[in-house]
């Protein structure tokens, strides 16, 4: 009896007694809007300096000529680029530590408003550059331009988790990713020079990035705050309630408001954790080392590398040159559908699967990559075997490493933790981004196509790790979550009687001998 009651219980928790997801028009339309001047910028701007490279170098060599007399030597023109192109990372990282710090006095969605100042600002100096003559106002553009991406890339998931109820939090959280992937393929679709690829209308192309951060600044104020940091931290119930009722689209919103208000309970003393506060915590130290992993994993896996091979390989397989950055176009779309895919299935399949398989697939292509590489002069079939593997890698990347640890981040952690793990978090992605930018070039010089089994070692160590330490997360609560860490961590969160009342008793059950395993299934 008492295990058929448990099961009962499981299946109410997990919500399969839902005839429907609780969607709504409020709900779709804070996720895209949010998404669009924001994760599609980020995206954007990795791809957009691709197309315009040849002439943002000869701008570079005219404006230093016309102030010092004489062209740019080649040793400068390189370390003006390299530092145009990294400078974002640098952006990011000041991005990432500035979150925390706007979020509490402005809250979510009023950061994200806030964050548009920084995108229509960069767009403007980097627009100008050109005419003014100015390439530092191109370089301070990508600086700015990086500081909204940070910001974007942890309120934003932020956001999108407080609004969605457990049900459909994984695909409501994959929307970050897939505008990541559609914001790249419109910057390769716009650096096409029938569109804005060409040597008079560059600057365009970055003066665009005021569409988004406009639709956004316009868009968001009619939608509501998130209920969670109404109640846990404006202690607004009426607001949170009202919220709550638009993103749902239901008049019922009890349940969601008592499983906020648990963790209301837990938290009504405590203060923002801060960053050392979070370090030190023993209830969340496998949480932490878990999306540090997650995250590292996410930026060192490879894909500047395929970028860089692109063209070579596409090249080699007899594409005409001028019909590369066509073929190319095919990236950006592999990515944005596999990423649509990855946000179609994860509240099915969980995030789990997608993302050890995610890894485990690109270590796999990585190293069917190298043999093709290698062997590509042997046959005419075989570099169109490689431009497979580079399609197979990016498509395993977005459906499931491209986008979950954001999730997971949002998941792992509390109201009160979540800034301080998304800045930890936020500075471990920014920081491998610019080691990749950094490192890569001389990895490429020292192993050639062997650079690609570093990769591979990576992807296959990450799902190493998440395969034996990640629990599934799908459908589950903040305590839920933390008890399946409580054994590994050596300490039981104390939130766990709490929880009781709004998860049918499960948080009372102390994790069996295997927590992780006993939630793979």
């Amino acid at each position: 009896m008492k295990l058929r009651e448990r099961v009962s219980a499981d299946n109410k928790g997990s919500g399969l007694e839902k005839k429907k997801l609780d969607w709504s028009c409020s709900l779709i339309g804070a996720s895209l809007v949010g998404a669009f001047g924001s994760s599609f910028l980020y995206g954007y701007n990795l791809s957009v300096v691709n197309a315009p490279t040849p002439y943002i170098k000869a701008f570079y060599n005219e404006s230093w000529e016309r102030r010092r007399g004489h062209p740019v030597d080649s040793d400068t023109l390189t370390l003006l680029w390299s530092v145009t192109v990294s400078i974002f990372a640098i952006g990011g990282l000041v991005g990432t530590f500035l979150v925390k710090l706007i979020g509490k006095f402005l809250g979510r969605k009023n950061t994200l408003l806030v964050n548009n100042g920084f995108g229509i600002s960069a767009a403007l100096l980097m627009a100008c550059s050109l005419p003014v003559g100015a390439l530092e106002m191109l370089i301070m553009g990508r600086f700015i331009m990086g500081v909204h991406g940070g910001i974007a890339l942890s309120a934003l998931p932020m956001y999108l988790s407080e609004i969605s109820p457990k049900a459909t939090r994984g695909s409501l959280g994959q929307v970050t990713a897939i505008f990541i992937c559609v914001g790249v393929f419109m910057g390769q679709l716009l650096g096409l020079p029938e569109l804005l690829g060409k040597e008079s209308t560059w600057p365009y192309l970055f003066g665009v990035i005021v569409i988004p951060a406009l639709a956004q600044l316009v868009s968001l104020p009619f939608l509501p705050k998130s209920p969670c940091h109404l109640l846990l931290e404006k202690h607004d119930q009426e607001g949170a309630k009202k919220a709550f009722r638009t993103f749902l689209g239901k008049e019922d919103v009890s349940r969601e408001v008592e499983e906020v208000l648990a963790e209301s309970r837990v938290q009504r003393n405590i203060q923002l954790v801060s960053v050392l506060e979070l370090l030190r915590s023993p209830f969340v130290r496998w949480q932490l080392i878990t999306v540090v992993i997650s995250m590292a994993c996410y930026q060192l896996c490879g894909l500047n590398a395929i970028w860089f091979y692109t063209n070579s390989i596409f090249g080699k397989a007899g594409i005409a040159p001028e019909k590369i950055p066509y073929i190319t176009l095919s990236t950006g779309g592999t990515e944005t559908l596999a990423a649509i895919f990855s946000g179609l299935v994860i509240e099915r399949m969980g995030r789990r699967p997608l993302l050890i398989g995610g890894f485990g697939l690109m270590a796999l292509f990585f190293g069917i990559l190298t043999i093709t590489l290698m062997l590509q002069d042997h046959a005419p079939w075989i570099p169109y075997l490689s431009i497979v593997c580079i399609l197979a890698i990016i498509a395993a990347f977005c459906s499931g490493p491209g986008g979950i640890p954001f999730i997971l981040t949002s998941e792992f952690f509390q109201q009160a933790q979540r800034p301080a793990a998304f800045t930890v978090v936020g500075t471990v992605n920014w920081l491998s981004n610019f080691a990749v930018g950094l490192l890569f070039p001389f990895i490429q010089k020292s192993l050639d196509t062997y650079c690609f089994l570093v990769f591979a070692a990576i992807c296959f160590a990450g799902a190493l790790y998440l395969y034996f330490v990640l629990p599934e997360t799908k459908n589950r609560t903040h305590a839920e979550i933390s008890q399946a860490f409580a054994k590994r961590n050596k300490a039981y969160p104390p939130e766990g009687k709490t929880d009781s009342s709004v998860t049918d008793d499960k948080t009372d059950i102390r994790p069996e001998p295997d927590s992780s395993s006993a939630l793979q299934k």
